[in-house]
């Protein structure tokens, strides 16, 4: 036994009041197990049975009759559950009944009925009432893609509506995880509704039968009558009768309801009209919204507007609608060129072009906007550069406070370039950057450094715009989502491949023209003269200094740098590369001539004081100027990545190595200028003792000026110094910096420093040399002295006496300088008084005993007293001079020689003291 089924228990009813013939739905539990199960619905008391439809268990959706309870239960009845409750009521809205000749305030629609009889619908849509679910069972909708069903049945359709209805398509759309005892289920709803529907006609039919059978009885009389009446005359025929009742009763009728007639069809022309209005009001209202919302600059919904309307009434024929779609249409042409003249004007931000050209697609504008723009920022980027040079060029012919920048000296020249990108600061032209510090010190720095600044500002803050702005026109991002529907991303793509030519070129004229402003500024020698005619126009009164060019080398590079970080290729920034090259070398250049002219004025500082190795701070001086002048050739000398070595350059290397030369020579020149300056060329008001030195120029005060001798010594040593320790360590730092030609440069320098010297040396050993020697002949013939008639010997005269003393005071003097000259210059000086005396006994035709023996002691006493400085020369010399003498044969003789000799070396001892190299103090520095 089956258990009994619960009765129906209504829970909801949606909605819940409304007039007769609204349709509802009813929700709750046990309403039947299919429609064959439903046998009663009642609301407020009306059958509604014939109306309703049942869904499911738990859902029937019916029509509310015209009952006459205002509000009630609703019933529901099944053969599996008996007579069922409710917990819910609906109210049934009573409406007001207008006659046709009455007046009313509002148009009343005419009531749509349900015809119980005949269950056709009368005033209602068939679509209105067709069942959502003609299978009466629960809809399971598939997950198969709509494309793959139109596939699987091409010119069908899933809608049961349709001419093209596909059962199949709709079952499987509807129905694909429906079990097959619920499709049988669902067929045999469809054959109840069929049979159910043939016999609502075949009952209409039976039940009017009667008034069939009726109708035709009295047309069958009417019938009669006619024929009866055909005998009579026409004008008083029954049917001529009947005429003219009937015309009168249309005239009458006429009458009476001719003004309600006229108010309805006033009223329905107006309410025509409201409809029509009411209805499409959008498009009536169209024209002032587009104007208020352009006023407001929202596009966006001015766009949405115009998409909304060319979708209805774009291919409308009524007239009306066609009058205000081209009003819409005139506004949106004038909105497309304001848009484009916004596009089109500059200074502009990405951001805006991206968002104008995105408006200018959803309206369908002609041409390409995208492209007008870019187009149009070419041409800015390039007036603005052209316009940046002839302000300042302009300002220069005019004067001072035009568009140069302001420089401190305590400071940095200004903030470097890359500090402006840091900041992302924007373009001004003419703006002053200053450090804090002694206003005193400020000054405006020359125009060409500042043109280089703004110029390379313009171009850091246009191009990447312009770069990014063609990035997406190139892959289509400019435009919206309706752009990417209608085709216009892959437009996009076709014309810039089509026009990636001519952008390359506009890159190409930006970079050219940059490096061509910037090369009429700073190297104009590089330019023809029709391009000088174009970007020069400077006023060059003096050449900018090595740190000018350094800031702007600097300056270049970083903007090279902001351009490649955009991926630009590197065959469009090639030119930039080469401006970097050139300006490097003319870097180069300069700084070299500028130190030349540097090293030229070091004589200036010549203090003439010497250390303990008898240098001055000359050397010293020039080193630094050298090492300092490396130092500000960095940035020009290093190699960013893609940078060739500035050397590679054809001719640099020769060039830079014979500047390299021409200082060394200046200084070497310098040092020549000093050693042949007279005294009253001298400045000795800044000249000074070393006082780490006390024993050294003891009788030297402060108001000391140096003798032409002295000079001489202290630019000997000073020689030697740049020889063996300047040379070296120049040579060292230039490869240290990566200078080439370095071996070349020593060597040069160091021939030329020799050749300085020798000169020099040669200058004092004259002299100093010339008196010794032209006083021992008059001092060996003094008082008619004769070597043939001579006393025998007491010892060494006076003449060889004074030449020793002359030569002590040469070693002083030399030795006060520096002692590593002493040997240098005695030895030359020994050279030739020996080469004198071995002249003086070689031109004697004879000696006598006595003659022989004091010319014996004189020489031995000589060359005793200064073998120290005997070198190979001055030792042949000596040997000549006593080869010339008649040798000593007796004992007693050499005896006397060699007593004399220790006398004189004992009497001379403390004079004979600085010949000897042990007596010489260790010097400390």
């Amino acid at each position: 036994m089956s258990r009994a089924r619960q009765p129906p228990l209504v829970t909801g009813i949606s909605p819940n009041e409304g007039t007769p013939w609204t349709k509802v739905t009813i929700r709750g539990e046990n309403l039947g197990t299919g429609p064959a199960d439903l046998i009663g619905l009642s609301i407020c008391g009306h059958n509604c049975l014939l109306t309703a439809e049942w869904m499911s268990a738990s859902k029937i959706v019916c029509r509310v009759g015209p009952a006459k309870d205002d509000k009630g239960e609703i019933i529901v009845t099944t053969k599996s559950g008996g007579h069922g409750t409710s917990t819910v009521s609906f109210k049934l809205l009573k409406t007001e009944k207008i006659g046709i000749l009455d007046q009313s305030a509002v148009w009343v629609d005419e009531m749509n009925y349900y015809d119980m009889r005949t269950d056709r619908n009368k005033g209602i849509s068939p679509l209105s009432l067709r069942p959502a679910n003609p299978l009466g069972i629960d809809v399971d909708k598939s997950k198969v893609p709509q494309k793959d069903l139109e596939a699987m049945f091409p010119g069908m359709s899933g809608d049961f509506t349709s001419e093209n209805f596909s059962a199949t398509w709709y079952l499987i759309e509807n129905h694909s995880s429906t079990s097959f005892e619920q499709l049988r289920i669902a067929a045999s709803n469809l054959r109840k509704q069929a049979n159910k529907k043939n016999e609502g006609s075949l009952a209409y039919v039976k039940g009017g039968l009667s008034t069939f059978f009726e109708a035709q009885d009295a047309l069958a009389a009417i019938h009669q009558k006619l024929e009866a009446d055909g005998t009579e005359k026409v004008e008083g025929s029954m049917t001529q009768r009947l005429e003219n009742v009937l015309n009168r009763a249309s005239d009458t009728a006429d009458t009476l309801f001719q003004e309600v007639l006229g108010r309805k069809d006033k009223a329905d022309s107006t309410r025509n009209a409201l409809n029509v209005l009411q209805r499409f009001k959008f498009l009536f209202n169209l024209p002032l919204n587009i104007e208020r919302n352009i006023q407001k600059g929202d596009y966006d919904v001015v766009i949405n507007d115009y998409e909304k309307a060319k979708s209805l009434f774009g291919n409308t024929e009524v007239q009306v609608f066609k009058k205000v779609y081209a009003e819409v249409e005139t506004r949106i042409g004038a909105l497309r060129s304001l848009l484009l003249d916004k596009l089109l004007e500059t200074p502009s931000t990405l951001h805006d072009q991206k968002r104008y050209i995105r408006y200018l697609s959803d309206l369908h504008a002609s041409g390409d906007p995208a492209w007008q723009c870019i187009v149009a920022q070419h041409k800015w980027i390039l007036q603005l550069m052209q316009t940046c040079k002839d302000n300042y060029v302009k300002s220069q012919r005019v004067g001072p406070g035009g568009a140069g920048s302001g420089l401190d000296l305590e400071g940095d020249p200004r903030p470097s370039a890359v500090s402006r990108l840091s900041h992302t600061a924007s373009l001004k032209r003419g703006s002053s950057f200053q450090t804090p510090g002694d206003a005193s010190w400020r000054f405006k720095g020359p125009q060409q450094v500042s043109f280089v600044e703004n110029l390379t500002d313009v171009v850091i803050s246009q191009l990447p715009n312009f770069w990014k702005l063609w990035i997406s026109y190139v892959n289509g991002s400019l435009f919206s989502e309706t752009g990417e529907k209608s085709g216009q991303v892959e437009k996009s793509k076709k014309n810039a491949r089509q026009r990636q030519n001519d952008f390359k070129k506009m890159i190409e004229e930006v970079t050219h023209r940059l490096v061509k402003l910037v090369r009429g500024a700073l190297l104009p020698s590089s330019l023809s003269e029709a391009e000088l005619r174009l970007y020069g126009g400077w006023e060059t009164k003096s050449k900018l200094s090595a740190q000018w060019l350094t800031q702007i080398i600097h300056t270049v590079r970083v903007s090279h740098e902001a351009l490649a970080a955009l991926e630009i290729p590197n065959d469009l920034l090639q030119v930039i590369q080469d401006l970097l090259l050139d300006l490097r070398v003319h870097c180069l250049m300069v700084t070299l001539q500028q130190t030349t002219e540097d090293v030229k004025r070091l004589a200036e500082k010549e203090d003439w004081v010497v250390d303990n190795e008898g240098i001055t701070s000359l050397p010293a001086q020039f080193e630094q100027c050298m090492v300092q002048m490396l130092q500000s050739l960095k940035e020009a000398m290093e190699c960013k990545p893609g940078e060739v070595n500035i050397f590679q350059q054809e001719g640099t290397e020769d060039r830079a190595c014979e500047l390299c030369i021409g200082i060394m020579k200046a200084f070497i020149n310098c040092l020549e200028q000093l050693s042949t300056k007279s005294d009253s060329d001298i400045d000795t008001s800044h000249m000074s003792v070393d006082i780490a030195s006390p024993d050294l120029f003891s009788s030297i005060h402060e108001d000391f000026s140096p003798s032409p001798e002295q000079r001489l010594l202290i630019i000997l040593s000073n020689c030697q110094h740049l020889e063996k320790h300047t040379f070296i360590n120049l040579a060292d730092h230039f490869e240290k910096h990566g200078f080439l030609g370095t071996e070349k440069i020593t060597r040069v320098s160091a021939e030329a420093v020799r050749e300085l010297d020798e000169r020099l040396f040669e200058s004092y050993i004259e002299k100093k040399a010339d008196p010794i020697v032209g006083s021992l002949e008059p001092g060996i013939y003094a008082g008619y002295f004769d070597w043939k008639d001579c006393l025998p010997p007491t010892g060494v005269r006076n003449y060889l006496k004074e030449a020793l003393v002359n030569m002590i005071t040469v070693h002083a003097e030399v030795f006060t300088v520096s002692k590593e000259l002493v040997p240098r210059v005695l030895s030359r000086i020994v050279e030739s008084v020996a080469e004198e005396m071995s002249r003086l006994m070689q031109c004697v035709s004879s000696f006598s005993k006595n003659g022989a023996l004091q010319a014996r002691l004189e020489i031995c006493a000589l060359s005793d007293a200064i073998a120290s400085y005997l070198t190979p020369e001055s030792k042949t010399s000596f040997k000549q001079a006593l080869e010339a003498l008649p040798q000593l044969h007796s004992g007693a003789d050499k005896k006397l020689l060699e007593e004399l000799l220790n006398n004189f070396k004992s009497s001379m001892h403390l004079q004979l003291a600085c010949f000897q190299a042990s007596s010489v103090p260790p010097v400390k520095r």
